[in-house]
């Protein structure tokens, strides 16, 4: 495959070596647009917006994933294998499975377990694979967090296939056993892709809602701890 990819229109050169991404095209272009000097539209195929530009004078993309594996799994794929893009950062939205977060907590994805065949698929190993996050980024992320007085907690996430199901928590309640913290639905092909490109993958995720009690974050609130997601990730260039 040569650049243009099929999914993204930009020219060689045009992403930086950092993107973060939003699943949201939408979020994309708010960020480029509030927090990146002389944001550029690379592409926007499929509605799927990327810009390029500078934060602090350091170059830095910023793409929408969509939603689901098979969606971050094209759009990592094509950025670290024929865009030369050494590290995405994912930044989202997470349920949380574990009672000990709540609302507007950011979650950083040190593994994540998947109900996906995905990593079998791409990767084809004779066992079972563990997609895990890039060290060096949670360093950053972790030390940017630090700088900022962000609460960052790091744990093992799910990501599944599947948004609705009819299991009535049951499953959640077995990845509850196990220590997961929540459950979103790109992380495992973001750190698959990655390891099969030898690049760097992490997931940092804000909960916007938790499976057991039912709570739910408003526009409002969503806005402003989104907002700090947004900056830690920013503040790890």
């Amino acid at each position: 495959m040569s650049i243009p990819t099929p999914h993204i229109t930009a020219k060689a050169g045009e992403f930086a070596k950092t993107v973060l991404m939003p699943g949201d095209p939408l979020r994309a272009k708010f960020i480029a647009e509030t927090y990146l000097d002389s944001p550029a539209l690379v592409s926007q195929v499929r509605g799927m917006l990327a810009y390029t530009g500078t934060y602090k004078g350091k170059p830095v993309s910023v793409m929408g994933s969509g939603m689901g594996i098979p969606s971050m799994g094209i759009y990592s794929y094509e950025l670290f294998n024929f865009y030369g893009v050494d590290n995405i950062v994912r930044i989202g939205s997470a349920g949380a499975i574990s009672l000990d977060i709540d609302l507007g907590d950011i979650v950083m994805g040190i593994g994540a377990c998947t109900d996906s065949n995905y990593p079998a698929i791409c990767g084809r190993p004779p066992g079972l694979f563990a997609p895990v996050a890039s060290y060096s980024l949670m360093q950053k992320a972790t030390a940017s967090a630090e700088k900022l007085g962000i609460k960052l907690i790091a744990g093992n996430v799910l990501t599944t296939d599947a948004f609705y199901t009819d299991d009535d928590l049951a499953g959640a309640k077995a990845w509850q056993r196990l220590g997961i913290l929540a459950v979103e639905m790109e992380a495992a092909a973001l750190y698959t892709n990655a390891a099969l490109a030898g690049k760097n993958g992490l997931c940092i995720c804000t909960i916007s809602d938790t499976l057991f009690t039912g709570k739910a974050m408003s526009a409002e609130a969503r806005q402003t701890s989104f907002t700090q997601m947004m900056e830690l990730s920013l503040g790890m260039l």
